[in-house]
């Protein structure tokens, strides 16, 4: 997949490999670490479920209305890795039509997590398939009718990586028309802003930084590991960069 970086596609998995992305949740004490493989197995599942689950293809939007998390990730690459051209809105802004940022044709798919979900409830319209994604471990005790718990459907599909090579980089990865190839180069430069290399570790405030190219797809980049936190507790701050050891923090 030229340009935008996919795990499947940039990190081979290896045996004994490190981390890649690591998500840490002070308020509940979550811990998450997935390797190039582990990620881009659930990257994968999502683009099945996307791909054969939703009969989608390159050219369909997606809104991917989630904050920083491992489970973010692998939507947000999974969705990428098939040409799809992804709409990450964080939270709602007052005043700013949520569905309709690139212009006024309906979302295909939407992923939102429950505790956001009254937000965007009333601006999903009928025929999008919609997904929530919960934080925690295991299925969502309560799914409204008319969704389904991505944690669920996404294990009804394989983790075989899908054909890079099918997306092309002037395919849209967003909805207003910015390819797959120019996402790319922004990418990687914010991973020069950054000083950020192969092998380097970025810290991240989940709460600072919640566009997907800064603690996401600019690591990617070039080879460099992420540790996301969540609620990160001001206190814990310096512990937490002695503990987790990065290059860089955010």
């Amino acid at each position: 997949m030229a340009g935008l970086p996919t795990v499947a596609a940039q990190v081979a998995p290896t045996e004994g490999e490190p981390p890649l992305l690591t998500y840490l949740d002070d308020a509940t004490g979550e811990r998450v670490e997935l390797t190039a493989g582990q990620l881009g197995d659930w990257a994968a599942r999502t683009a099945g479920l996307l791909r054969d689950g939703c009969g989608l293809g390159p050219g369909s939007r997606v809104a991917v209305l989630l904050p920083p998390h491992w489970r973010t990730a692998a939507v947000l690459l999974g969705a990428w890795s098939v040409g799809m051209a992804v709409s990450f809105r964080p939270r709602a802004t007052a005043g700013l039509p949520v569905l309709e940022p690139g212009g006024d044709q309906p979302y295909d798919a939407v992923f939102v997590t429950p505790e956001r979900l009254d937000d965007w409830l009333e601006d999903v319209p009928d025929g999008v398939h919609r997904y929530l994604v919960g934080a925690g471990a295991g299925p969502l005790a309560d799914v409204p009718v008319g969704w389904l718990d991505w944690s669920n459907e996404v294990l009804r599909h394989t983790d075989t990586p899908p054909d890079h090579a099918a997306v092309r980089p002037s395919d849209a990865a967003t909805p207003d028309g910015t390819s797959i190839g120019e996402y790319g180069r922004v990418a990687a430069e914010v991973a020069q802003q950054l000083d950020l290399r192969a092998g380097d570790r970025l810290l991240v405030d989940a709460a600072e930084h919640e566009q997907p190219l800064k603690w996401l797809l600019a690591p990617l980049s070039v080879g460099a590991s992420v540790v996301v936190c969540a609620n990160l507790d001001p206190a814990r701050r310096d512990a937490r960069i002695a503990a987790e050891h990065p290059i860089r923090v955010l």
